[in-house]
């Protein structure tokens, strides 16, 4: 960084506090750095400063003197997002604005099934208080205890649930936005039939923040699933997984919410990550399906599950299999799930993918993806896992223990290539519910077809031609010559 650099740096830096004031500027190079790396550790940046505005008008108004600086704006809710989209990249001439202080549920409406929620309440907290008044919000992800709702909306989360519930896009009824010219959309209706021509809200669901910064969230509520049945199951093949998929929802129809598929080695990787993790199946079959239905009200839920794995264990197609007799129980088979994401983690950095095909070529998909892996990369290992319902495969590549860094980055980014050749074969996309963000970037941009380009750029110049929200995310745009 050049002297010039600096000086400006701490000329806007003055400028920001002068306007905005300590309590919303962070300049401390040790505070801010926990707003500057990503959840992984991967990735360290820096910025001019940290805001941490505390109401809408605040946002506003950081906007309004960012936008005077002429500095980019990084949007932050929970910073556990897998893609880079909030970690600035030019450190010089970037502020990263957290939302973590605008944390007010606004409203919780029982007879209508919603609530208005500000942008910065973590999800896992903002689902309890919903709970407390007999409500559910479906959205369930991994990282449900840090990342925060605004986030999720700004992404278009997916996760566990979105095979019967949708993803997050399909959950949200208004927003409250802040513009770049500082200017704040209300869109926070929760009316669940508006037909008033084009509907604004979701130009900025999955945008990533860069139309706008997500400041609060209308959002549609169901009745608790009070009653919940959990099984995991062994099958003889991935293969197989779909075609149980397909009859549980025929026989389980809508009742079904989640039907995760994972590997055997599922149980070694959240072994090594909770070694006391009870497993309560064999770990030695070809496949596994986590599988859940969940009702309230009159439906029985203990006998829909029972009914239904012994017809279909009658007929063959799953081959063992246990069924949660409680909460504890449960969660512990979910622990699985979960804990297969931090044993991988433990063992270095490691290629990580989202991948979304249709449902009826995952199984083929998963065979040759890894086939054209292990032919490329034979000391590396394919960890393929995701979600049945809505064809999204998470095909992760762990190279082997002891490699230099270097080695270990190139082993990652030939393992992306050969995954992408073999995802772009079966016409799928590079991102099913993790954004694009900055890592994605060069992969999304050589795969956008001209019309695709020109309509997000149109759009991304018509509500930010500053190019200030959250620049380098998605696409690098390129100012008007």
């Amino acid at each position: 960084m050049t002297v010039a650099e600096t000086d400006g740096i701490g000329e806007h830096r003055l400028a920001l506090q002068s306007a905005l004031g300590d309590d919303i500027v962070l300049t401390d190079a040790d505070a801010m750095a926990h707003y500057c790396r990503d959840w992984h550790g991967d990735v360290t940046s820096g910025a001019v400063a940290v805001l941490r505005p505390r109401s809408t008008e605040d946002v506003a108004a950081s906007v309004r003197i960012c936008r005077e600086l002429g500095l980019g704006i990084v949007p932050q809710g929970g910073n556990t997002g897998l893609v880079l989209g909030a970690i600035p990249d030019m450190p010089e001439r970037h502020v990263v604005l957290s939302l973590e202080r605008m944390n007010r549920i606004r409203k919780i409406d029982a007879d209508d099934f919603s609530a208005v929620v500000e942008a910065g309440c973590i999800l896992w907290e903002m689902k309890e208080a919903i709970a407390e008044k007999g409500m559910f919000f479906p959205l369930a992800l991994g990282a449900q205890g840090s990342c925060r709702i605004g986030g999720n909306v700004s992404t278009n989360a997916g996760g566990i649930n979105v095979l019967r519930y949708g993803m997050t896009r399909e959950l949200v009824l208004g927003l409250e936005v802040v513009l770049p010219d500082g200017s704040i959309f209300d869109g926070l209706s929760t009316l669940r039939k508006d037909n008033r021509g084009v509907d604004l809200k979701q130009l900025f669901i999955g945008a990533e923040g860069t139309l706008g910064i997500i400041t609060a969230v209308s959002i549609k509520l169901m009745p608790y699933p009070d009653k919940v049945a959990t099984a995991l199951l062994g099958l003889a093949s991935l293969q197989d997984a779909i075609s149980l998929y397909r009859r549980a929802r025929r026989d389980c129809c809508d009742l079904m919410s989640a039907f995760e598929f994972m590997p055997p080695l599922a149980f070694t990787l959240a072994r090594e990550a909770m070694p006391d993790l009870p497993i309560l199946i064999a770990p030695d079959y070809p496949a596994y399906v986590l599988m859940e239905i969940s009702g309230s009200g009159l439906v029985d839920i203990d006998d829909l599950m029972q009914r239904f794995l012994e017809g279909v264990m009658t007929d063959g197609l799953v081959v063992d299999g246990t069924i949660a007799a409680s909460q504890a129980q449960a969660r512990n088979l979910w622990l699985i799930r979960e804990g297969m994401n931090e044993g991988q983690a433990r063992r270095g950095s490691h290629m990580r993918s989202d991948i979304s095909v249709s449902l009826s070529q995952l199984a083929s998909f998963v065979a040759d993806a890894e086939a054209a892996i292990l032919q490329a990369l034979p000391d590396c290992i394919s960890v393929s896992y995701g979600h049945v319902g809505d064809g999204n495969v998470h095909l992760n590549v762990l190279p082997p223990a002891g490699l230099a860094p270097d080695e270990r980055a190139e082993r990652i980014y030939r393992a992306k290539t050969v995954l992408n050749e073999v995802v772009d074969r079966y016409y799928g996309s590079i991102s099913a519910e993790h954004g694009i963000g900055r890592l994605k970037r060069p992969d999304f941009d050589a795969r956008l077809p001209e019309t695709h380009r020109k309509l997000l750029t149109a759009v991304k110049r018509a509500i930010d031609p500053g190019l200030m929200m959250n620049p380098g995310c998605q696409l690098n745009f390129q100012p008007k010559s």
